[in-house]
């Protein structure tokens, strides 16, 4: 199955992916896990789940790559640490990527101004269509996901804010870019690589 929905935990969450960034640096074992993200609460999380499901979906994602990307991500200014986050993001969710590279992609090729609600819903019915196996999402779980990777865009600069989805130029840091060339992260770079 090419597409899942876990992206509804959260948006890009670059604070608590510095956070878990530097704990996977630390080569930490499975009892100081539990007892930072559980008993410490690094991630400040409201409730003992919320820790547990940031964590499953930060660490997935941020596992997808390797330690230089981590520490881009720990280390990185906004930007720089804003787009490394992106990136593991992009190769973590295919249901992201995708939409970057085949949707947003064409909504800059064709100079539109603004990405539509629309949109997302006619993506789903193509990713269907790649991808048999997909889940029938409800249509809030739709609405979720929707709403978070119009988040992830507007946090990575592609669309002004989530209210008006006016698309803008991105430049991606020079270091993100570096790292996906060195480590051939081909389908990232196109997927990142977008706009104009």
């Amino acid at each position: 199955m090419r597409y899942k929905a876990d992206i509804t935990a959260g948006s890009l969450k670059v604070s608590e992916s510095k956070i878990i960034a530097d704990l996977l640096l630390r080569g930490m074992d499975k009892q100081e896990w539990q007892a930072a993200i559980i008993e410490q609460n690094v991630l400040q999380a409201r409730s003992l789940e919320t820790a547990r499901r940031l964590t499953r979906l930060i660490r997935g994602r941020l596992e997808a790559m390797e330690a230089d990307l981590w520490k881009l991500v720990r280390d990185g200014t906004g930007e720089v640490a804003t787009h490394a986050v992106l990136a593991a993001a992009i190769k973590h969710s295919p249901l992201l990527g995708d939409f970057l590279d085949l949707v947003v992609r064409e909504y800059y090729r064709l100079f539109s101004a603004t990405l539509s609600n629309r949109c997302w819903e006619d993506y789903l019915v193509d990713c269907r269509g790649r991808d048999p196996e997909m889940p029938i999402w409800n249509e809030s779980t739709r609405k979720r996901l929707r709403s978070s990777v119009f988040q992830i865009l507007a946090q990575a600069g592609y669309i002004e804010n989530t209210r008006s989805k006016r698309l803008q130029t991105v430049h991606i840091a020079s270091q993100v870019l570096q790292y996906l060339e060195r480590h051939d992260e081909h389908y990232v770079l196109r997927c990142i690589q977008v706009a104009p």
